[in-house]
């Protein structure tokens, strides 16, 4: 990075700018860069300084971007194989219909916390939601709140894009993270599940033509589609297992993403008996994160913009003298990005990015961080400017002014996990 330092407003500037362009739909990454360029030039770098932010802020974001390429082959398996709709299914089953809003809350949490995208694992549920909700009586808001919350709640304890970005964001393994927020994760599930049955017999109802009439689907027996995410979830919990239980030997593994989800997708792939379509999952699931890749390079460049100007200083002075907790700044940053960008690996991408420095300047230690920023982002991230909004109407059947009357139950459950993250980590175990 160039020694020079930019003011604050020049990068706020190029922060904005570059939101404003996504909303207008311009291409992400080039709206990212072209906010870092314009910030670096109005903060008064020359020509070549603002190149060397650019370059300095994009390598500072490739570990973040090939764990998320190796969670994209973890994605890939569990999505085209059909372990996800296996495991779906037998949970649904399992729970019956008197539990219905449960079962299906429950099932998009745990095919999301396995490694599946949110808006597949809607998408995989969805068609099981419109039957159970045709034969219940459920109504779609409530049906889709339910999957939308459970969504919520197994993203942030995922090895998803979202998750890696919280843990390298500020430095911490992709386990502790996910374990740390398994107790917001809790509250966001049961909220989800509470709002959705008071709300089941609201709006429109599930149409017979909603619902296809499709022939039996021979489904993956549930022990073979569990092979991948069990054993990825095993290996990477290891090492805070034996942090906890002081055992040496798995304290010290230091066990990475970067290959255990590949080696899962592997071990899974093979165990399911589908070796042969190895190629195919992997390359489904490289086209899945090819996108979220190329965000993080674009939110690299603002990054470096944020690094070398005195924003982070700016910040901290700020709130010193507003008498505000900085404990605060971590989930209002994740919700504002959610907020502007309508997607929650975005939202921590830019918020780590942009004020991962002021956050831990002001106190916060680094995994409060985390879970604080990332719980922030699922607070409003379902707006129409985001593929989810628009994936989820179509899943569900429903149209535009419809699914915007879930926006806000789907607020709840994220501001609910927000709060408990908030409380535990900034205050209670500070």
């Amino acid at each position: 990075m160039p020694e020079i330092t930019i003011p604050w407003y020049a990068a706020i500037i190029g922060l904005i700018i570059a939101i404003i362009l996504i909303l207008k739909k311009v291409q992400p990454v080039y709206s990212l860069f072209l906010g870092g360029i314009v910030g670096c030039l109005i903060g008064g770098a020359s020509m070549v300084d603002t190149v060397n932010v650019l370059i300095g802020g994009t390598q500072s974001i490739m570990g973040t971007a090939i764990r998320v390429l190796a969670a994209g082959m973890l994605a890939g398996v569990m999505m085209e194989s059909g372990s996800a709709e296996a495991i779906a299914h037998a949970i649904v089953t399992k729970l019956g219909a008197q539990k219905a809003i449960f079962s299906l809350a429950l099932s998009t949490m745990i095919i999301t916390a396995v490694g599946v995208f949110i808006p597949v694992a809607v998408l995989i549920v969805a068609p099981i939601a419109l039957s159970v909700g045709k034969q219940t009586g459920i109504s779609k808001i409530a049906l889709l709140t339910a999957l939308s919350g459970g969504g919520k709640a197994g993203n942030i304890i995922s090895p998803n894009p979202n998750t890696i970005a919280a843990a390298n964001g500020y430095n911490l393994n992709l386990s502790d993270v996910m374990i740390a927020g398994f107790i917001p994760a809790l509250f966001g599930l049961a909220t989800a599940v509470i709002i959705a049955n008071i709300i089941k017999k609201k709006g429109g109802m599930v149409k017979d033509s909603d619902v296809k009439d499709e022939e039996e689907k021979t489904l993956m027996p549930l022990g073979k589609a569990l092979v991948a995410p069990v054993l990825s979830i095993v290996l990477l919990l290891l090492n805070p297992v034996g942090t906890m239980l002081h055992i040496n030997f798995l304290a010290n593994l230091k066990i990475d993403a970067l290959y255990i989800l590949p080696f899962a997708s592997v071990v899974g792939t093979i165990a399911m008996g589908h070796g042969r379509h190895l190629r195919k999952y992997a390359a489904s699931g490289m086209r899945r994160v090819t996108d979220t890749v190329l965000i993080l390079i674009g939110a690299g460049a603002i990054a470096g913009l944020i690094s070398v100007s005195d924003l982070s200083t700016q910040v901290v002075n700020l709130i010193d003298a507003a008498g505000i907790s900085g404990t605060f700044l971590a989930p209002i940053a994740g919700t504002l990005m959610g907020l502007a960008v309508g997607s929650t690996s975005t939202a921590v991408i830019l918020a780590t990015g942009s004020f991962g420095e002021a956050i831990l300047a002001t106190g916060t230690a680094p995994l409060a961080a985390a879970v604080m920023t990332h719980t922030g982002a699922t607070v409003i991230d379902q707006l129409p400017q985001g593929n989810y909004f628009h994936i989820t109407a179509d899943s569900m059947k429903m149209s535009i002014k419809e699914r915007m009357k879930v926006i806000p139950y789907e607020f709840c459950v994220g501001l609910v996990m927000t709060i408990v993250a908030t409380v535990l980590y900034g205050f209670i175990l500070k």
